[in-house]
């Protein structure tokens, strides 16, 4: 039996072996000697992509060859499907090309079909393979639909319209959150390792008509509706805040390892290993619900406190106020770290006036004075002598009202040392 199984199965894939035999003989030729590289790639890749195709078919037509009647098919309205019908047929346009998927379907009187192959392998509702779906959420990201569409014709040769580009990218993404509800192991992480909490935020161009009602507003009260006046906007990107938590074993790092004095100088000791990483972005809900969430993650993780918690930002002052709260409701000291870039470009932005000696050397660009920066010792930042005048300044006639501080964030040298991940 295993003798006429093993025909069965080499028969069905003769016709990928008879594509495959042509690309070899193809090359093997004498003729394709004096061709260059650039002809035999576009060779290969013209015809070994039907190859690709005419193997995944191969594999769905064994497939419906072996597939054996269920006796008993109950669907999820409680109804059974008495009657079994092989040779039922749908599309599946994959990476390399539409395929046909042959399967029996189960059926009853006045109920839909059922097909149970079809969850065996995983088969999406719409037409196009997950891979392709892949492909479409991925490019979807970098720029417009019609971009993604050619970058998918591009690298798998099917073409995609801008519609189902669109639908294929939402439906990647409405399950994000079930997807690591589901996948989110209850961890303690190992002895010693902090929960590390990372907040970021991006602008998004939004259509009008999904803006948010503030940015709206903000937007309908604008004096011109093609060139903008000096320092006005155009309210057409909300925050998309995104929040991340993981476990992380703490490293400690020298000045070199940041920023090396020499090519030379540098010592590798190695990134920090992120473990248990949960991801969670929203564009509807604002920071303060993000980052609530994402301090609800930690919460699962360490209930009891008995871990350091750091939270790793870039300097954002709302980001920094929500985390502060969340930390203040739950009675627990979460240190802020803001990467050493953004401290930098901070400390390079106030004023030359102020007396400390981190601030008038760091965010120049000098390598040597940002070295020195690091080992400076803690601080707040701003000086409060760089936010505001002293009490007995004189103002000048008709100088404009002071910038009201910052608020500050608290520092070290750890924390300047420390690589986002």
């Amino acid at each position: 039996m295993s003798g006429y199984a093993s025909e069965v199965a080499g028969a069905v894939f003769d016709s990928s072996r008879a594509r495959f035999d042509t690309i070899v003989d193809w090359l093997a030729a004498e003729d394709a000697d004096g061709l260059t590289h650039a002809q035999i790639e576009q060779y290969l890749h013209a015809e070994g992509v039907p190859m690709l195709r005419q193997l995944m078919q191969d594999r769905f037509d064994l497939r419906a060859l072996r597939e054996a009647r269920l006796s008993e098919v109950v669907g999820a309205d409680g109804g059974p499907r008495g009657t079994a019908e092989s040779g039922h047929q749908r599309q599946l346009t994959t990476r390399f090309g539409p395929v046909t998927v042959t399967r029996i379907a189960y059926r009853s009187r006045g109920r839909s079909n059922l097909h149970p192959a079809d969850a065996v392998a995983n088969l999406p509702v719409e037409p196009q393979s997950h891979g392709i779906r892949r492909l479409a959420a991925l490019e979807a990201a970098r720029g417009s639909y019609a971009d993604a569409a050619d970058a998918v014709e591009r690298s798998t040769t099917v073409r995609i319209g801008k519609r189902q580009i669109e639908d294929l990218t939402a439906r990647a993404a409405a399950d994000v959150d079930a997807f690591y509800t589901a996948h989110t192991e209850v961890t303690s992480g190992e002895q010693g390792d902090a929960v590390v909490l990372q907040f970021d935020a991006k602008g998004i161009v939004m259509r009008p008509g999904s803006l948010r009602e503030p940015t709206a507003k903000a937007a309908s009260s604008r004096k011109l509706d093609t060139r903008l006046s000096r320092g006005e906007k155009r309210y057409r990107k909300p925050m998309a805040e995104v929040a991340a938590v993981y476990d992380l074993t703490p490293r400690p790092r020298t000045i070199n390892d940041i920023l090396p004095d020499t090519d030379t100088d540098t010592s590798d000791t190695g990134r920090p290993v992120v473990t248990g990483k949960w991801l969670h972005a929203s564009v509807t809900d604002d920071a303060a619900a993000v980052i609530a969430a994402g301090f609800t993650e930690a919460d699962r993780r360490d209930p009891d406190r008995k871990r350091d918690w750091v939270a790793l930002v870039d300097g954002n002052t709302h980001q920094i106020q929500r985390i502060r709260a969340e930390a203040k409701a739950r009675k627990i000291t979460v240190p802020i770290i803001v990467d050493f870039i953004h401290v930098a470009n901070i400390c390079g932005r106030l004023p030359a006036r102020s007396s400390t000696p981190t601030t008038q050397t760091a965010g120049t660009g000098s390598k040597p004075r940002r070295r020195k920066s690091c080992r400076a010792k803690p601080a707040t930042w701003p000086p409060a002598s760089a936010a505001a005048p002293p009490a007995s300044a004189t103002p000048a006639k008709n100088a404009k009202a002071p910038t009201p501080a910052r608020p500050t964030w608290t520092t070290s040298v750890t924390s300047w040392t420390t690589r986002r991940s």
